[in-house]
């Protein structure tokens, strides 16, 4: 018959009477220290109790969780992870768990602050912080960021559809021209084959030549720009790319270029699309809320 758990005042002195019971009686003790007898032999037939044995196994599988996305989760993504899995521990064990034990999800790479910019002249901002759309292939954002080897930067274009928020396109480089971005465009493009997708950039020179609105038009795309100086705009970009630098990157300088893009990749590909929880997608990753979608 299961018992309540002992607590570590009443396990210590369970302790101490173990080591003293050959030198003073059990029942003195107990009587004592203010414990019952029947706690303590129960105590001594089982030390660990049942309470403490299920923290041990849910342990061991909120590390392989934790271990599995690489450091980044946290309890509520954990949870998730153990509830799929059919268990039906709480959220606040789970943290408490966590919290003892010093597994603590990665954190940094603040986002930085902008001054509202004026509207773009070239190309309207059609998105107009509207992240949050009902369907695939409406909405799609683009944007460049760098990462550090020592061989020099690598530059990172991507694409993502704003529906799932999953990486459609990407491409990357040692230079940052007009063909990177296009080359993550055109991929984006024969995966999800596009119908009057408005897709939007900030006002980098890449997206504000004609070359860049003839090569939308010809792929059925409208293009959309971000007001001058205003990351807000484009802030799920952003994300993507603060969630990558702290989660795969972590501050670390890469050999050189051919291990990041492998890594990068891997992040992409294997892990972010299709194994990261995603709280805007209800603790999904992209692919499983767009198989969600196909099922219904």
């Amino acid at each position: 018959m299961s018992t309540k758990p002992v607590t570590s005042h009443v396990r210590r002195r369970y302790e101490f009477i173990k080591a003293h019971r050959r030198e003073h009686g059990v029942q003195a003790m107990c009587r004592l220290l203010g414990v019952a007898p029947s706690g303590y032999y129960a105590w001594l037939a089982q030390p660990i109790s049942d309470h403490a044995q299920e923290d041990a196994r849910l342990l061991r599988l909120i590390r392989a969780s934790f271990t599995a996305s690489q450091g980044i989760y946290g309890a509520p993504r954990v949870f998730l992870d153990l509830r799929e899995a059919g268990e039906t521990c709480s959220k606040h064990r789970v943290a408490r768990l966590m919290r003892q034990h010093q597994l603590r999800a990665l954190h940094g790479y603040r986002m930085r602050r902008w001054s509202v910019g004026k509207p773009s002249v070239l190309i309207p901002n059609l998105l107009k912080r509207q992240f949050t759309v009902t369907r695939r292939n409406k909405a799609w954002v683009t944007d460049i960021t760098y990462i550090r080897t020592w061989q020099g930067w690598l530059y990172l274009a991507v694409v993502m559809d704003l529906f799932s928020r999953k990486i459609v396109g990407w491409s990357a480089g040692p230079t940052i021209h007009r063909e990177l971005v296009l080359d993550a465009v055109l991929m984006a493009v024969r995966r999800r084959r596009p119908r009057r997708t408005v897709i939007h950039s900030d006002q980098g020179t890449q997206f504000g030549s004609d070359a860049w609105r003839r090569f939308c038009r010809s792929h059925r795309l409208e293009p959309s720009m971000s007001r001058k100086g205003n990351c807000w705009d484009n802030a799920v970009a952003e994300s993507f790319f603060s969630s990558l630098k702290k989660e795969r990157v972590k501050k670390q300088i890469y050999k050189n270029r051919d291990l990041a893009l492998t890594d990068i990749a891997d992040y992409i590909e294997r892990f972010y699309n299709r194994t990261r929880r995603h709280s805007h997608l209800g603790g999904m990753s992209p692919e499983q809320f767009e198989a969600g979608l196909k099922r219904r």
